[in-house]
């Protein structure tokens, strides 16, 4: 087998220029790819932290079917103190999972006694609330940067339309699941930031402010947001802690519980796939340049070297030998090129990260993108590159092997 590679590298070195560009073209392209998952991956990374660490969680527990009509909030639907406490029992034996926030939220009037326009209301427990989603604070722009009783966090559209600012008086109305209607005057303690986009409505009050102003007794919620210690593992945290929670059943007989995570709950999860299905298009398109560069490069070495194919032939080399030759031939340019190309791909990630590429995402500016490789893209990329290398060489290599002797010699 040594031999063989001497032999295969030799006849690489025969044919520099060809050699040097095709494996230039491998090289480039393993580059383009490397980059290109570094890049996408980090804005991807970047984009899902934003949006579960900023408001949504990384995963959310209902009521059965409180999803299904999240768009009207509705009180109807919410979980009672006896919920409560299954759903604690069953985040407590999870460990993964290291901090939650229950909240209750509701649809309401806003009113600074001049005009009065609608809000979606977020009753939170502050500790809680910055635990489970830790960038919450860095979306007060103007106030305090925290929540506190008697004082709401006016989204920023909102307070740009009705014209109030920190300090200023508001009253809040809302209608309770049993249809009556309560109002409280509120102090704007802050504003808050969007993280969906400049059409967010969202604002925030004390949980104790919220169950007053829906008259509530029995410290009903809504949802309870939980966030976990790697987001690596996220799928298998939902999975386990939906098996737990599927076994609390209503009175209907049917599960009492909806566990999800924030991919089921933001439409930003599409985008998120968007990038994921570029990055497998890149992968497709790495492929084909490997694919076609060596199997071009392959069969006209066959076709150039039919007279020595048959000279070697004619002496007593095996076929399996000749076809060995143009096999390692074939490895050799992936291996080079894959070698090269992650050596560069890799230099050029961390220039990047040096350079601190910023971009802006929904209302957020100046974020840092910061490009990383994992051990495992360089392995699948290289294993990708030399295993196409060498599936683009088998059809020239079993040519060259099937030749006959006394045809090839004749060859002119």
């Amino acid at each position: 087998m040594f031999n063989l590679m001497k032999i295969a590298v030799r006849n690489l070195m025969r044919y520099k220029r060809r050699t040097f560009l095709t494996s230039s073209l491998i090289t480039m392209g393993v580059i383009f790819v490397l980059v290109f998952i570094a890049l996408s991956g980090s804005f991807k990374h970047m984009m899902v932290s934003q949006i579960t660490d900023s408001f949504l969680g990384h995963i959310q527990i209902h009521q059965k079917g409180y999803v299904a009509s999240i768009d009207t909030l509705p009180l109807t639907m919410n979980m009672g103190n006896q919920a409560i406490e299954k759903v604690k029992k069953a985040i407590n034996n999870v460990p993964e999972i290291e901090a939650y926030s229950m909240r209750i939220k509701f649809g309401g009037m806003f009113s600074n006694f001049v005009e009065t326009t609608n809000i979606r209301l977020n009753g939170v427990y502050p500790g809680e609330e910055i635990n489970t989603v830790p960038l919450f604070p860095a979306r007060i722009i103007k106030g305090k940067k925290s929540i506190t009783k008697g004082e709401i966090l006016v989204p920023e559209l909102l307070a740009k339309g009705m014209k109030v600012t920190i300090g200023d008086m508001i009253v809040i109305v809302a209608t309770n699941k049993d249809g009556s209607v309560n109002g409280k005057q509120f102090k704007v303690g802050g504003i808050l930031e969007s993280a969906t986009g400049p059409g967010g409505r969202d604002g925030y009050i004390h949980i104790d402010d919220a169950l007053e102003v829906l008259r509530m007794d029995d410290g009903q919620i809504s949802e309870i947001a939980l966030r976990i210690n790697n987001f690596a593992n996220l799928d298998a945290v939902h999975a386990k802690l939906g098996n737990i929670l599927l076994k609390e059943l209503n009175k209907a007989g049917k599960p009492a519980f909806e566990v999800h995570t924030w991919e089921k709950l933001s439409p930003f999860y599409n985008i998120a796939r968007m990038i994921d299905l570029m990055t497998f298009s890149i992968k497709l398109m790495l492929i084909a340049i490997v694919l076609i560069s060596i199997m071009n490069v392959m069969i006209m070495a066959v076709y150039e070297r039919i007279r020595e194919i048959g000279t070697i032939a004619a002496i007593g080399t095996s076929p399996k030998k000749i076809l060995s030759m143009f096999l390692i031939e074939g490895f050799s340019l992936g291996v080079f090129g894959a070698l090269i190309g992650n050596v560069i791909g890799v230099s050029v990630v961390y220039i990047l990260n040096i350079s601190k590429i910023t971009f802006d995402f929904g209302r957020q500016t100046g974020l840092v993108l910061e490009p990383t490789v994992n051990l495992s893209d360089i392995i699948a990329i290289s294993t990708i590159v030399i295993v196409v290398s060498v599936l683009a060489s088998l059809q020239p290599a079993f040519k060259a092997s099937r030749m006959e002797p006394i045809k090839a010699l004749r060859h002119v």
